[in-house]
């Protein structure tokens, strides 16, 4: 026996699906990486010109579960896929709404904007893999990179892990790079299932807990980093991806995930690492994908002038 899964408000308006103003929270000011806080601890953000610490983005992804529910039922679970291109950043204390547009059976325009109008993100929800999502349109479109610093050393189809394994309990301090369990984030979660829940779990159509899409990101994203990028370096998510193949992951389930990456970009002010991470279950399996564009700010790179005119000097 099953219940569904969200008790979420869902309208719509001239073919627009919307969710219920949120606030989501942060809860990665004291994340750490290579040594240093990240642009989610408020001194840090402050150093990078942001008005504080960011929410981290796939926070954002909960928000669009009780729409993808409510297009595509439970197979949203098994087969869905969210894709999306950050615009801006959010604060604590910002108000979010999720939107959604179904331009095809299996497709999705999907956008994220604050109680101002502000666009968070934008990008898709579809299902199944019979379409492209809007991260493997906009990596068409990428152009070769101008010099690299911070990347110069990386290049595409590195690999930064193979078979590395993973799991996610409910209690488990998932690192450095994730500093809560998924106790702690169902406490702060911006939309609650029984499904997530380690007293409920069971009443999933699966019989057992699920890994809300947010912490999907969280469970392949904490792990190993040994992409030889310089640093230390501050970054942001730019771009991210969470596709289930045979979804959906559970809790305390193994798994083992394979990191690579697929594209390198630049912009302005960044530079950008695409890493698709491949997760396996224990019978070698491809359950679920995600894509990451992790973009690293220039400026925070204390010897990114040096390094660039050593390079180019060459």
């Amino acid at each position: 026996m099953s219940n569904a899964p969200f008790n979420t408000e869902i309208t719509e308006d001239d073919g627009i699906l919307s969710g219920p103003l949120r606030g989501p929270k942060n809860m990665l000011a004291e994340q750490e990486y290579d040594g240093h806080t990240s642009i989610h601890d408020e001194e840090t953000a402050r150093t990078m010109g942001f008005e504080g610490g960011a929410v981290e983005g796939p926070t954002h992804f909960s928000q669009f579960d009780p729409i993808g529910h409510k297009l595509w039922g439970d197979q949203w679970f098994v087969a869905g896929c969210i894709s999306a291109h950050y615009r801006n950043v959010c604060y604590e204390g910002d108000e979010t709404r999720a939107f959604v547009k179904q331009t095809a059976p299996d497709y999705a325009e999907a956008w994220m904007e604050k109680a101002d109008g502000t666009e968070v993100f934008r990008g898709s929800l579809s299902i199944g893999d019979k379409v492209d999502s809007a991260l493997t349109t906009r990596m068409k479109g990428l152009r070769e990179p101008g010099t690299l610093v911070i990347l110069h050393d990386v290049k595409v189809g590195m690999k930064s892990a193979e078979d590395l394994p993973v799991s996610m309990d409910f209690d488990q301090n998932m690192g450095a790079l994730y500093p809560f369990s998924l106790n702690g984030k169902n406490k702060k979660i911006t939309e609650p299932s029984a499904w997530y829940e380690e007293a409920t779990g069971d009443t999933s159509p699966w019989g057992r807990g699920i890994i809300p899409f947010e912490m999907v990101s969280v469970l392949t994203h904490s792990g190993n980093r040994s992409i030889p990028a310089r640093g230390p370096a501050v970054g942001l998510f730019a771009d991210l991806e969470i596709n289930m193949i045979k979804g959906p992951l559970f809790v305390g389930e193994k798994y083992t995930v394979d990191k690579e990456v697929v594209a390198i970009s630049d912009s302005r002010r960044t530079e950008s690492n695409w890493t698709r991470t491949t997760v396996k279950n224990s019978a070698g399996e491809v359950v679920a994908t995600t894509l990451l564009n992790s973009a690293t700010m220039k400026e925070s790179y204390a010897k990114y002038a040096e390094d660039l005119a050593e390079i180019e000097g060459r």
